[in-house]
């Protein structure tokens, strides 16, 4: 996949670029709903014998439109978003840099210098997708604002239990920790990247280390807790029980910090400066203060019951 990224004002021009299908969202999450958009344009390329596309931008409008803080935490932030959608065997991958300028716009604008000045020949995008400044740009005045230069196609609203799929939808499970319903609306567990890190080291005097896993900060996390994970080391992928909170046993109180630490099962290896993956499944249980430390090893004991029992139940 070829990733381009674009600053606004751009240059290119259409012979800058091969024929394209093009796929339009923001795609926070690549979730079902998105897969539906991405591989509509994909199948279409194919069709026509040419190549497909995928436009996204960054960040996300809300920065720059200060419908929200300024700093904003992705399901999918931009490197993971690639990697997906490289999966998905896209040819290009347009990245917007949303700015001001961009976001002034306006549709017809918008249309004439990154649709058709890219040799854009057929559009695909959901049916809520909007363009241009204030959004005036819909799917609906399309058609006008093609000068009939390209083709389109409307993915219609997506839905699993009579509710669409949507990225504030997973959202809103993850930050309740139903990391196992999101699995459905993703096509695959929530999963973050990340380098294994050094930590306090206090899980090998108990009996349990832990992997400290270090993560970029643009990253939607979970509700803190205790959760069946999987984590990929190497290209092999493990069965592991992740603690993600502030350790409020061992804790200073005025010096919270949040880490993601994961126990390996049946694992008996140095991994310090790895990148792993981790994929969330179960939430096990809230993360709580134990008064000593017989008490904290017999509940991460039965935490990994708990997690070993989830797998074994999901092969089943």
């Amino acid at each position: 996949m070829k990733e381009v990224m674009i600053h606004h004002p751009h240059s290119f021009e259409k012979e800058d670029f091969p024929q394209l299908v093009m796929a339009l969202g923001f795609f926070d999450g690549v979730h079902l709903g998105h897969q539906q958009v991405i591989n509509k344009a994909k199948k279409i390329a194919d069709q026509k014998g040419i190549q497909s596309a995928v436009m996204t931008f960054d960040p996300h409008p809300s920065v720059v439109l200060g419908r929200k803080q300024k700093h904003v935490h992705y399901i999918t932030p931009l490197e993971e978003k690639k990697r997906i959608i490289s999966e998905m065997g896209i040819d290009y991958l347009f990245i917007i840099r949303f700015t001001s300028d961009f976001a002034a716009l306006e549709p017809q604008a918008f249309v004439d210098q990154y649709i058709i000045n890219m040799n854009v020949q057929h559009v695909v995008a959901g049916f809520d997708y909007t363009y241009g400044k204030f959004g005036k740009g819909t799917m609906s005045t399309l058609p006008e604002h093609s000068r009939d230069a390209f083709s389109y196609t409307v993915v219609n609203k997506y839905e699993i239990d009579n509710e669409k799929v949507s990225s504030s939808r997973i959202r809103k499970l993850l930050n309740e920790g139903e990391t196992v319903e999101v699995i459905p609306l993703l096509g695959r567990p929530f999963q973050i990247s990340g380098t294994v890190i050094h930590g306090d080291k206090r899980g090998r005097t108990i009996g349990f280390p832990t992997a400290n896993i270090g993560i970029d900060s643009d990253y939607l996390i979970p509700k803190t807790g205790v959760y069946a994970v999987k984590i990929q080391v190497n290209q092999q992928w493990y069965e592991g029980v992740c603690n993600l909170g502030y350790k409020p046993t061992f804790q200073k109180p005025d010096e919270p910090s949040l880490s993601i630490e994961v126990h390996i099962l049946d694992f008996d290896h140095s991994i310090y400066g790895e990148e792993v993956q981790v994929q969330w499944f179960q939430r096990i249980r809230d993360e709580r203060k134990f008064n000593g430390i017989n008490g904290l090893i017999t509940q991460i004991e039965i935490d990994k019951q708990t997690a070993l029992c989830f797998f074994e139940k999901l092969l089943t």
